[in-house]
């Protein structure tokens, strides 16, 4: 039986890595008993690709419960909520892929500039999540072990591989959802503004952004967008960019030597002492410190509770 859901949820932000579309989450870290001490749905910035390998456990998308015993692929749309629960006493192996889709697609669009055609692709990809048994499914789950093990092993062009391979999966995801039925409804997403903001700010949290220009994106009055996300979200539209803004400056931190200035105009701060002021707020230290322990990175960073939907 999964956990009840309290009324919140959290919100995993991934960065790509330097030149790739695909993050690819392997080996014995991902073994574990998942959803421990956890009872709340969250969501990411990009497509999640799950492979089941062995376990026992609850998967819940949107409002609803699926058991997997191993031998299952799970496919979630960015700004999908969903959590993973392994049964009590336990271990689960998954692995994982995080896409961008967008990012492919455009490139895949790019020559023949047939910007219709892409986007209704991309509405058939994030139309609905898909969990399947592999036997269910063996042409998803065959191209999704391939990409797992492509991103493993890494060999000489293994991107241009990987790519290639991944457009046919979104192509085959996109057949797959023809009929956007179960099992899980799209009213599972989240709200349409909000998740509009958050694909725009993530794409251009380096520029300087206004609250009145993401309102003019979502089509609704600046008004009335910052009701709406601050009331999702627990929190202001500015607040939410420079936690972006902060979360990307990490990354920076942690596997570069660039200095303050060149991470802080990076990141979209027009001063270092803004950088400085607002990176203390967020994390606790300032940005000298934090890089001399980024050890903490994923669990004062990847975690922020927003607001979930009535009755979850």
């Amino acid at each position: 039986m999964s956990k009840k859901k309290k009324p919140k949820m959290e919100f995993r932000y991934y960065r790509m890595p330097e030149g790739s579309p695909i993050l690819a989450l392997l080996g014995q870290r991902w073994v574990q008993a998942y959803g421990r001490d956890v009872d709340y749905l969250h969501f990411h910035n990009y497509l999640e690709i799950g492979y089941c390998y062995s376990g026992e456990g609850t998967l819940t998308l949107g409002e609803r419960d699926y058991r997997f015993t191993g031998g299952e692929i799970s496919i979630i749309p960015k700004n999908y909520p969903h959590t993973t629960n392994s049964d009590l006493g336990t271990v689960s192996k998954w692995e994982y892929l995080f896409v961008d889709v967008d990012g492919i697609l455009e490139e895949v669009y790019r020559k023949g500039g047939n910007v219709k055609r892409m986007n209704y692709l991309l509405h058939r990809i994030n139309s609905r999540a898909i969990f399947r048994a592999v036997e269910e499914a063996p042409h998803l789950a065959r191209m999704i072990r391939e990409l797992l093990d492509i991103m493993r092993d890494t060999k000489e062009f293994y991107m241009e591989e990987a790519k290639g391979i991944m457009v046919a999966l979104l192509v085959s995801i996109a057949r797959e959802n023809q009929g956007e039925k179960g099992p899980a409804e799209i009213s599972g997403k989240v709200t349409t503004p909000v998740s509009r903001a958050l694909d725009y700010i993530s794409l251009h949290y380096m520029e300087t952004l206004k609250v009145e220009e993401l309102a003019r994106w979502c089509h609704i009055s600046e008004t009335h967008f910052r009701r709406v996300f601050t009331e999702f979200m627990q929190m202001g539209p500015l607040e939410y960019i420079n936690l972006v803004r902060v979360q990307t400056a990490c990354n920076y931190l942690k596997n570069t030597d660039e200095s303050m200035a060149d991470i802080a105009g990076k990141c979209g701060f027009t001063t270092l002492s803004t950088f400085n002021r607002n990176f203390k707020q967020i994390t606790g230290v300032s940005p000298s410190e934090w890089r001399k322990r980024p050890e903490n990175f994923e669990q004062q960073l990847l975690k922020y509770w927003i607001h979930s939907e009535e009755g979850w």
